[in-house]
């Protein structure tokens, strides 16, 4: 499979460039979280290169904890805060912004929920046909309402944004989960998040376009 430590390595370093330029490109303190996306998403794929170095290896046991806790934390606690709370910081029409906010909501509730699990229950990493599968053990009755209120915020916002670019990269995003669930379920946390992260390299381009003006942004038609 095309997936390994070198793929992790190598988007890691693109995206920490792209993570780097479009946070220099944004203009005003609130287009920052946005533009660091990116970033985020290369820390992200750098803790799963440290794990695809470290599979097999006892001796490397901690390390691989650290960096499966690591990517889980950034993929199940971050992004459902992070995602609607960028898209919110740069949005000014008042009606998107109280959707927003109720979606940003649904994922602080969560995220809270996952960091308890996280902390809870037993998570581990495997190699399995040529993937990462990361083992969740949580409750398994609010498996799928959880599935439901992490999708929402991880995605929705980027439709809900009044930026027509915005939604361009909420449909790649959207499509990219669809591939990811049904090419590859048994891994969905890992590819759906290479994808992600790939994808998010557009973010430079949408920072690179923010008007200078703070009230730049009209409400799409």
């Amino acid at each position: 499979m095309c997936f390994s430590a070198e793929a992790s390595f190598v988007a890691s370093g693109v995206l920490a460039v792209a993570g780097l330029a479009s946070v220099k490109k944004a203009k005003f303190p609130e287009q920052t979280p946005f533009a660091a996306i990116p970033f985020l998403f290369a820390v992200q794929q750098f803790a799963e290169g440290i794990l695809w170095m470290g599979m097999g290896n006892s001796r490397a046991d901690p390390f691989n904890q650290i960096s499966i806790y690591i990517f889980l934390i950034l993929a199940q606690v971050v992004w459902p805060i992070w995602v609607p709370w960028s898209v919110l910081m740069v949005e000014k029409n008042v009606v998107r912004k109280k959707i927003i906010k109720g979606i940003m909501a649904m994922g602080i509730a969560v995220s809270l929920y996952l960091t308890y699990c996280l902390f809870t229950y037993d998570v581990n990493a495997e190699m399995h046909s040529g993937h990462i599968m990361y083992t969740l053990d949580f409750p398994l009755p609010l498996v799928w309402v959880t599935h439901v209120f992490y999708f929402i915020p991880t995605v929705i916002p980027l439709f809900v944004s009044s930026r027509k670019s915005m939604f361009l990269l909420g449909i790649m995003i959207l499509t990219s989960f669809i591939v990811a669930k049904i090419y590859f379920a048994a891994h969905l946390i890992s590819v759906w998040c290479y994808f992600a992260a790939l994808i998010s390299i557009a973010v430079w381009w949408i920072t690179s376009h923010f008007k200078e003006t703070h009230m730049s942004i009209l409400p799409r038609s």
